[in-house]
This record gives structure tokens, sequence and C-alpha cells, in this order.
């Protein structure tokens, strides 16, 4: 039988609680406490001793509830209500610079009145993202970003984190966006316990809060004394998203506030913990100051940070400069400086790409710096050799971040050898062919060979264009096409869709079989999409990522053939240089050719690539959409270049190598230091399988 509540017993109930949740805030939130300890553990204890009476009075979002009882059995999977999206990154000014550019440009062809470009600059908790969801004012989701369209259910563990409310100060529907981090004293804290108990250190707050905030048992989490910042807002009340048309409710949202400030100042305003250092800035000059302010700044802090985020203040340009497949063109992630370490170089060679352009390399004394080995450094172009005054013996500071190849800083000078010598840069190349001669070319910092069409060049081209990222014909690697070129059977591309059987059993290791088998595979290869057939041909500039941009804004090869400078130029993530490179080469008569030959051998597939909204409201592929994968190893049934174009046409990147900016590896049979670095990372490791289910 019920025990009825006295009216005024519910009352004191409802005052403590509203009592404890204000002292609470005050404290974990904004580090402005009132009471002492003592005194508010005095209310949690009649709080906890009224509910034990009348335990019908227990609510969710009772202060008394933030720790569960019972571990949970496993963690439940969440399909996020918004994709999640990434943010591009920046590595310095000169890059900041080209992304204002980027938006300014984008601003100048869309309506947005009277509105002011200025960004609001954000430190980048180095931590782990997590989406809540609250009902009129209660949480009752929390959920971790997973692949950016499923997450897990850890809201058992959330409730744990004083900072995080459970009831708001407004009865608001709301969805939001922030990070969970672990201070650098609890880090200390823990791996002292664990190195007196014999086990292994954690190496980074990052990876900590993950592993904290993954946990069965609620109790270990709380244990742990993680804490949040918040910092976006998905959705408010009316239903409707961020990027849309927004009607906001009553209260704290009669004017919901149209810039990123405004809805930092929202978030505070309704109980959430937002990082207090950020700032407005009129342009990118104000940015960088931000920026260098809290490079020097940030050890002073009591978390981790990996950088600066930058977003468009206003909501209004934020909803016109919209999303690509990859990313939000309004945001960008500015990465701090990176690790830096010292080694020896032993020698500087020269490499020939396949359009000619000459490229110094560093060989270096193998040296580990961000997580890996690395024995070779770009020394990118003889300004660069000049600029640092490199030599050969010299030690040198060398840094790599993220996926970034690794870079020479500069030279300690201190330990440079005796009689060492300024490094003289060549007038002749062997590999360029004919006599060798190379040139600089003009407007630009790099050389090439004079020569352009020379034996190296030429065949690299060739290994190129039947490599797996372009016409992927099985059984044409380098060792056959040297030998077609060494019987003349091969001059230009379209030659290889014009070989016969007669002509492949005159060569030396043919068998009917083996050319059998290369004949399917060149009539195979006949039909190819648009992204393929403009990275097969070599120009300059022009790689993956850019061959797929052209051929989803142009659509056929005949526009892109025909495209003006201007027109090219505008595409988002192509560029002045990338623009010019294509239109000059279309010019050529030669190319001009080359391309109508092969268009008389090939067929051009109608590229599939879902719009933003159709993965949204069909859910094709949404699981690809923004997120970056890594393929490793040997998949049951799919080759590594076919699913990485899978990703590209579903929305996503496709990277050859692990960061902590990696959502998926994917990891198939004798898969190897890429998925040693993702399990060193937290990164989700998925099979051939499960990434399947995500494309469909």
């Amino acid at each position: 039988m019920k025990k009825s509540v006295p009216k005024d017993v519910v009352g004191r109930l409802n005052k403590l609680k509203e009592a404890i949740n204000h002292h609470s805030h005050l404290y974990h939130a904004l580090d402005q406490p009132e009471i002492s300890d003592e005194a508010y553990d005095s209310l949690v204890r009649e709080l906890e001793t009224i509910e034990a009476e009348y335990p019908d009075l227990v609510t969710p979002d009772s202060p008394t509830q933030r720790v569960g009882g019972t571990p949970i059995k496993e963690f439940k999977k969440v399909r996020h209500e918004f994709p999640l999206w990434s943010f591009d990154d920046v590595f310095d000014f000169d890059e900041l610079k080209k992304w204002d550019e980027k938006v300014r440009n984008f601003m100048e062809k869309e309506d947005i009145g009277e509105e002011k470009l200025e960004y609001c600059g954000e430190l980048k908790i180095d931590g782990l993202k997590v989406i809540l969801t609250y009902e009129k004012g209660i949480l009752v989701q929390a959920a971790t970003r997973g692949d950016g369209e499923i997450g897990e259910d850890v809201t058992h563990n959330i409730r744990t984190i004083k900072s995080v409310p459970l009831r708001l100060s407004e009865p608001v529907d709301i969805v939001l966006e922030g990070e969970i981090w672990m201070s650098t004293d609890d880090l200390k804290r823990i791996n002292v316990e664990r190195q007196k108990a014999g086990e292994p250190l954690y190496a980074n707050t990052r990876n900590l809060a993950a592993g904290s905030l993954r946990q069965l048992d609620p109790k270990m989490t709380a244990a742990r004394r993680l804490d949040s910042f918040f910092y976006d807002i998905d959705r408010v009340s009316s239903g409707t998203s961020k990027s849309g048309a927004i009607s906001r409710d009553e209260g704290a949202l009669q004017n919901f506030p149209g810039e990123q400030t405004g809805e930092l100042q929202l978030l505070k305003k309704l109980g959430f913990k937002t990082n207090p250092n950020f700032k407005l800035c009129k342009n990118v000059d104000e940015v960088q100051k931000y920026y260098e302010e809290w490079t020097k700044k940030r050890h002073d802090l009591p978390y981790q940070l990996d950088g600066i985020v930058l977003k468009v203040n206003s909501r209004k340009i934020q909803e016109a400069l919209g999303y690509t497949a990859k990313s939000p063109r309004w945001g960008v992630a500015y990465k701090f400086p990176a690790e830096q370490v010292t080694t020896v170089l032993e020698n500087i060679v020269f490499q020939v790409g396949r359009t000619g352009v000459i490229t110094p390399v560093a060989h270096l004394r193998p040296v580990v710096v961000a997580g890996s080995t690395v024995s070779r450094a770009t020394l990118h172009n003889e300004d660069e050799i000049k600029r640092l005054d490199v030599r050969i013996g010299d030690t040198v500071i060398l840094q790599k971040a993220g996926d970034v190849i690794p870079d020479i800083v500069s030279v300690v000078l201190e330990l440079r050898p005796k009689n060492s010598k300024p490094f003289k840069w060549p007038t002749h190349i062997a590999e360029c062919g004919g006599d060798g001669k190379i040139e600089r070319i003009p407007g630009e910092a790099a050389w090439r060979c004079v020569a352009r069409d020379s034996a190296v060049q030429t065949r690299r081209k060739f290994y190129h264009f039947v490599s797996k990222h372009c016409f992927d014909i099985d059984g044409l690697g380098p060792k056959v096409i040297d030998l077609l070129f060494e019987h003349n059977l091969i001059a230009t591309f379209d030659d290889i869709f014009t070989l016969k059987r007669g002509d492949l059993l005159a060569l030396p290791r043919f068998a009917e079989l083996s050319v059998d088998n290369l004949l399917q595979a060149i009539e195979n290869a006949r039909g190819v999409t648009l992204p393929r057939f403009l990275t097969a041909l070599s120009i300059p500039q022009v790689g993956e990522e850019t061959a797929f941009d052209l051929a989803k804004h142009f659509g056929t090869i005949e526009k892109i053939e025909k495209a003006p400078l201007g027109e090219v130029e505008s595409i988002y993530g192509v560029g002045p240089v990338v623009a010019r490179e294509l239109t000059e080469w279309f010019k050529v008569a030669a190319n001009k050719k080359l391309v109508k030959n092969l268009l008389g051998q090939v067929k051009i597939e109608k590229l599939k690539v879902l719009s933003r909204k159709s993965k949204v409201e069909t859910g094709v592929g949404a699981g690809i959409v923004g997120k970056t994968f890594v393929f490793t190893g040997t998949m049951p049934t799919l080759e590594r270049t076919d699913a990485e174009e899978m990703v590209r046409n579903l929305g996503g990147k496709a990277a050859g190598s692990v960061s902590k900016n990696t959502d998926y590896v994917v990891a198939g049979e004798n898969a190897g230091s890429k998925l040693d670095k993702a399990r060193e990372l937290g990164v989700a490791v998925i099979s051939e399988e499960e990434f399947l289910q995500m494309t469909r």
C-alpha cells in the first residue's frame, strides 16, 4: 500500500532539488560556489532521506540519481537525429586566409542582405564529442558521436558528470552537442594509482575520457571525475534543424540568437557549462591573434587543447554557405603546431613525377614522430632548401601533423658538421630523358623536365592510367607496360584498348590463359566513371578528390573541356592554381586529341552521387556522409579502391593513414600498423560486412 505523502514534505523535496541543482551549477559549471562542500552535502543527505522514506517521489532528474546502482550489460546503438559533420583543418595563417577567401567568394554568390562576416573563435578541446537530448527540460538521452549517424547510448554515464544538468532552467526540447573531457591533474592522479597497482598507464586525457565514458558500470565513470563544455544546438523545441528556417518557442527561446556567440550565451542560460574563452573576431588578423594567444597559454589550462575552432558567427551566412559532402563551409579547425623531433639528414634525392615535376626528398635517419616511424620528408622545392639552408649531414627539426607528410622545419646549426657545403641545385636529372635538362616553371617555385615525354614520365603516366584508382586494369602492371613499350605496341592510352590476341601471344612469358585474362580485364575497363577518367589523364594538380568535385559540378567531360577559368575557380576545393592547370591542359591540341581518341574506345558511366537531402531522407549511405574511412588488410569481397570510391560517391572521405580525425578503420585479413594505430587512438574498427551495411 502506497504511503501518503504530506504536502509539506513534497514542498520541502522540491525546494531541496531546486537548491541542490542551483548550487551544483554554481560550483561545477560556473566555478562560483556560494556554500561550503559540507553544507551542500547536508542538503543532498536530507533529500536522500526523504526519497528513501517516500520512493514514489524519486524522479529521473533528481540530483540523487546521477549514479545508477546496476551496471548495464551492453551499449545500445542510437541513430542521431541529425548527421554530425567534421570540420576541415588548416595548419597555418596562409591556409586560414585561403579558407577565408573561399567563404567570401561563396558569400558573393548568395543573397545575405547586410549580414556582416565575423568569426566566433572557440577553443578546440581534446575530448570526446557527445550529443544530448532533453525533453521538456529533462535529460532523456546522451550518445557518443560514433560514425556521425549512429552512436552509443551513454546516458547512464553522462548522468554522473556533475557539470551536465539533469534538468534545464526552462522546460524546452533541445538536441545539442558538446565535449566531454578529463583534466590533466586527474590523468596524473589515475596514472599514479595504476602505477602502484602495476597496471599500464594512460597516454592522454582524450583516450582516458573516451574509455571512462564507455564503462558499463556508471560508478567507474563517476570515479573518473569527467567534465563538459557545450557549444552547438542542433534543434530546439520547434523540431526544425539548425540548417533550416527556425521558429523558436517561449522563454529563453523567444528571441533565439542569430549568432554563434549568442547561442553560447543561450546554452549558458539554460544551465550548460560553456567554455568562457571564446572570442568574436572581425577578420582573420584578429583570428590569428586569438590563435597565437592560446598557442602560448594552452598549457596553463586544466584541460588539453589541439587548436581552435572558427565558425562564421552569423547563422544567416552559415545557412547560405551550407555544407560540402564532407564538412560545413562555415567552419574550420585551426590546429596548433605539430609535434617536433630531431634527426639527421643523410641525403637529398630527386623524384620525377608523371607530369615531369621534380620533387626533392630528404632521406633521414629513421625517427618516431606523431606515433609513426619516418625516414623520408619532403623538401618541396629549391626555394625551401635555400630558405632552410639545409645540408647533407645536418641535424634537422622534423614535424608531422595528422596525415600530413613530414616537413623539415629548421636546422640545428650548433650540430652542423665542419666543412659542410650549401646544397647545389642540379641543372640536369637523368630520369628526365634526352639530355636530362630541367627548367623552372614560370611563376612557381617548382622545377620540371624540359622533355615532357621522357621515357620515365611516359611510363609512369601509363602505370597511373591502369592503376586501381583510375581504369583498374587487372594484370596490366608496370612490368607488362614496360614490355608493351619495348615491343612498340603502345604509345598513347587508347592503344591499350586496341591490343589484339595475336599481339600479346607474341610477347615472352605470355600464354593463352594470361592473354585471355588480360583482354577481358581491358574489356571490363571500357566503362569508367568521370572522376576515374579525369584522374587517369595525369592533369597537373588534379587528383582523386579534385576529379570527383569537378565531375560532380560539371557532369560531363565535354563541359569540363569547355569550362571557363572563372567557373572552375568557383568550385569549392578547387582554387586558382588547379583551375589554371586544368583549363591550360585542355587548350593543348595533343591533349584534346588524347581525350577524343579515348572516348572512341571507352564509355563514361553516369556518376551516382546522392545529395545530402536524399541521404538524410532515404537513409541510403547515411552512415558514410561526412565521415573519414581508412581501409587496411585484405577484404573478403571488395578491392580497396572500389571501397574508397564507394565512400566518395556517398559523400565521405577515403584517407590513406589513420589519425584522430579518422571515423572508421575497415579492417580485413592481415591488417597491419593501421589497425594498431586505430586501437591506440580509440578509432572505431569495423569489418567489411559492417561497412557494406552502412552504404545501404
